[in-house]
């Protein structure tokens, strides 16, 4: 069991920054106010959580105006994508060898 724990990524310890990949691994983009209504979030804890992600190189960031208004999207990296689904994974192996026969 420690090396399944070993394989869950600290970036992905918040349930936050777990719902933002999960609705970024299923989405092509989203922008920042799609996230902020889907995760019931407010920009400020938005924006950091975001922030976090982006450092670690598991989000990238696209900014640009929709005609004089910024509009910021998200979007999964590869790099993101892998830590995530083998964090998923670690989660999954987790549970299963907690099942009783």
């Amino acid at each position: 069991m420690k090396h399944t724990l070993e394989q869950l990524h600290k970036a992905f310890d918040s349930r936050i920054r777990l719902g933002l990949m999960a609705a970024l691994a299923a989405n092509p983009q989203l922008d920042f106010n799609s996230l902020k209504e889907l995760l019931d979030l407010t920009d400020g804890n938005l924006a950091s959580h975001l922030k976090g992600l982006e450092k670690e190189g598991f989000v990238q960031v696209e900014k640009s105006f929709v005609g004089r208004k910024p509009n910021t999207t998200y979007a999964i990296t590869v790099a993101g994508r892998q830590a995530f689904a083998a964090h998923l994974q670690a989660l999954e192996q987790l549970i299963l060898s907690q099942k009783q026969p």
